[in-house]
C-alpha cells in the first residue's frame, strides 16, 4: 500500500514538475488588456504584460492617458484593468513591493507612508480604474475575446472621507456606489454593477 501511494506521489510531481504556464501571444495580450478601458481609450494606451519566460514587461508604449494590465497567466479565470495614467507611480510601487514578498497590509502602510511625506505621489484630481473579469470557460485565447465579462469602477480620491464625499461605507443595494478605505491615501470609490 506505502508502494502504491510513493507511485502516485511521484507520478504527481512529475506531473506538476511538466505542467507550465501558458503566456499567450502578445497581441493577444494586448486585445484582452484593452477590453478594460473605454472604447475611446483603447488604441493607445501603453499595455503591459508577459513575456513568453513570465517576465512582466512593456508589450506596447501608450501615447494616451490611460495604462492597462494583461491578465496574470498564473491565476484562474481572466482578470484585465485599465486606468488613468496619473495613477501609474501608485500602481508601479505595488508591484514593486509585491515582488519584494511584501503583504497587502505592508503594501497599504509603506505607500501610506510614502504618500503622507510626498515621497509617492498620488494624483490631485479624482482618477478611475476599470477592471474586467470572467471565466476561463468563456474565454477565446485565439481572438483574445470574452464573453459575459463584469466591469467595475474604482475611482481613486485620496484622503475622501464619507463625510466630504456623502459616500455610504457599505453599498445598501448592486451598483450603489461607496467609499473603501476612507481617509487614506488609498481612498475610492468603489461601484460593483449588479450582475445578470
Amino acid at each position: 500500500m506505502n508502494r502504491i501511494f510513493f507511485s502516485l506521489a511521484i507520478i504527481c510531481s512529475a506531473f506538476q514538475a511538466g505542467a507550465q504556464t501558458v503566456i499567450s501571444p502578445e497581441d493577444i495580450q494586448i486585445k484582452t488588456a484593452i477590453l478594460a478601458a473605454p472604447s475611446d481609450k483603447q488604441a493607445a494606451a501603453k499595455v503591459y504584460g508577459y513575456a513568453s519566460d513570465g517576465a512582466f514587461k512593456v508589450l506596447r508604449n501608450g501615447t494616451n492617458d490611460f495604462v492597462c494590465i494583461a491578465d496574470d497567466p498564473t491565476k484562474d479565470g481572466i482578470n484585465v484593468s485599465c486606468y488613468h495614467a496619473d495613477l501609474e507611480p501608485f500602481m508601479e510601487r505595488g508591484r514593486v513591493l509585491t515582488k519584494e514578498g511584501k503583504n497587502q497590509k505592508e503594501i497599504f502602510d509603506i505607500r501610506e507612508k510614502e504618500v503622507k511625506s510626498k515621497k509617492l505621489l498620488m494624483p490631485k484630481q479624482p482618477a478611475t480604474l476599470y477592471s474586467f473579469s470572467g471565466s476561463a470557460e468563456n474565454y477565446d485565447s485565439k481572438t483574445g475575446e470574452l464573453k459575459d465579462g463584469y466591469m467595475r469602477y474604482v475611482v481613486y480620491i485620496p484622503f475622501a472621507t464619507s463625510e466630504s464625499t456623502g459616500l455610504p461605507l457599505k453599498p445598501d443595494m448592486p451598483g450603489m456606489p461607496w467609499i473603501m478605505d476612507p481617509g487614506t491615501h488609498r481612498a475610492h470609490i468603489m461601484i460593483n454593477p449588479a450582475k445578470k
